[in-house]
């Protein structure tokens, strides 16, 4: 049975290293659920935070051939309750003068933000969980939905030690 895994991997901070992480897992015919990359508090080390939905054993695999991959320093699986994951969501919503106090207080509520207030929409930011996101968006499609841009979740492990310290132990 499939489920979703969340893959923390560094990687060396060069040109074409996303592209041949990204060419593995669709050589392997897995779908990316979720993709984000950066620097990390090294500057020569990016952190790609990886979301695929996949059975156990082919995702073991590509778990090993990533960690074959030259520009490769480190893949870690978090799971569900060791790591903090958070996506970020731009919603553009209709709000004329008469519907804007009902979206105002539904972004109140989930503790999101307007970031852009035109004479028919309001554009929200929200940061959070995915079910916490989807939760809003449903709050919010009474009064029309009209665009939606989502960032890719990054996620960090919990507690003191962090993968880059553990690139050191090496």
């Amino acid at each position: 049975m499939s489920q979703t895994h969340t893959l923390s991997v560094l990687v060396e901070n060069k040109p074409g290293v996303l592209t041949r992480v990204a060419a593995l897992f669709a050589r392997r015919a897995f779908n990316i659920k979720s993709l984000a990359v950066g620097e990390t508090e090294h500057p020569d080390i990016s952190r790609m935070t990886i979301i695929v939905k996949a059975d156990e054993q082919p995702f073991e695999q590509v778990t090993k051939q990533l960690n074959k991959l030259v520009n490769v320093l480190k893949v870690v699986e978090l799971a569900g309750e060791e790591c903090v994951e958070r996506r970020l969501m731009l919603i553009k919503v209709r709000a004329d003068a008469q519907r804007r106090t009902g979206v105002l207080q539904i972004v109140d509520l989930f503790r999101a933000h307007v970031v852009d207030v035109q004479h028919e929409s309001v554009v929200i930011e929200s940061i959070g969980s995915l079910s916490k996101l989807e939760a809003l968006l449903r709050a919010l499609e009474p009064y029309g939905v009209t665009e939606i841009v989502q960032s890719g979740a990054v996620a960090i492990g919990r507690g003191p030690r962090s993968i880059t310290d553990q690139l050191k132990e090496k």
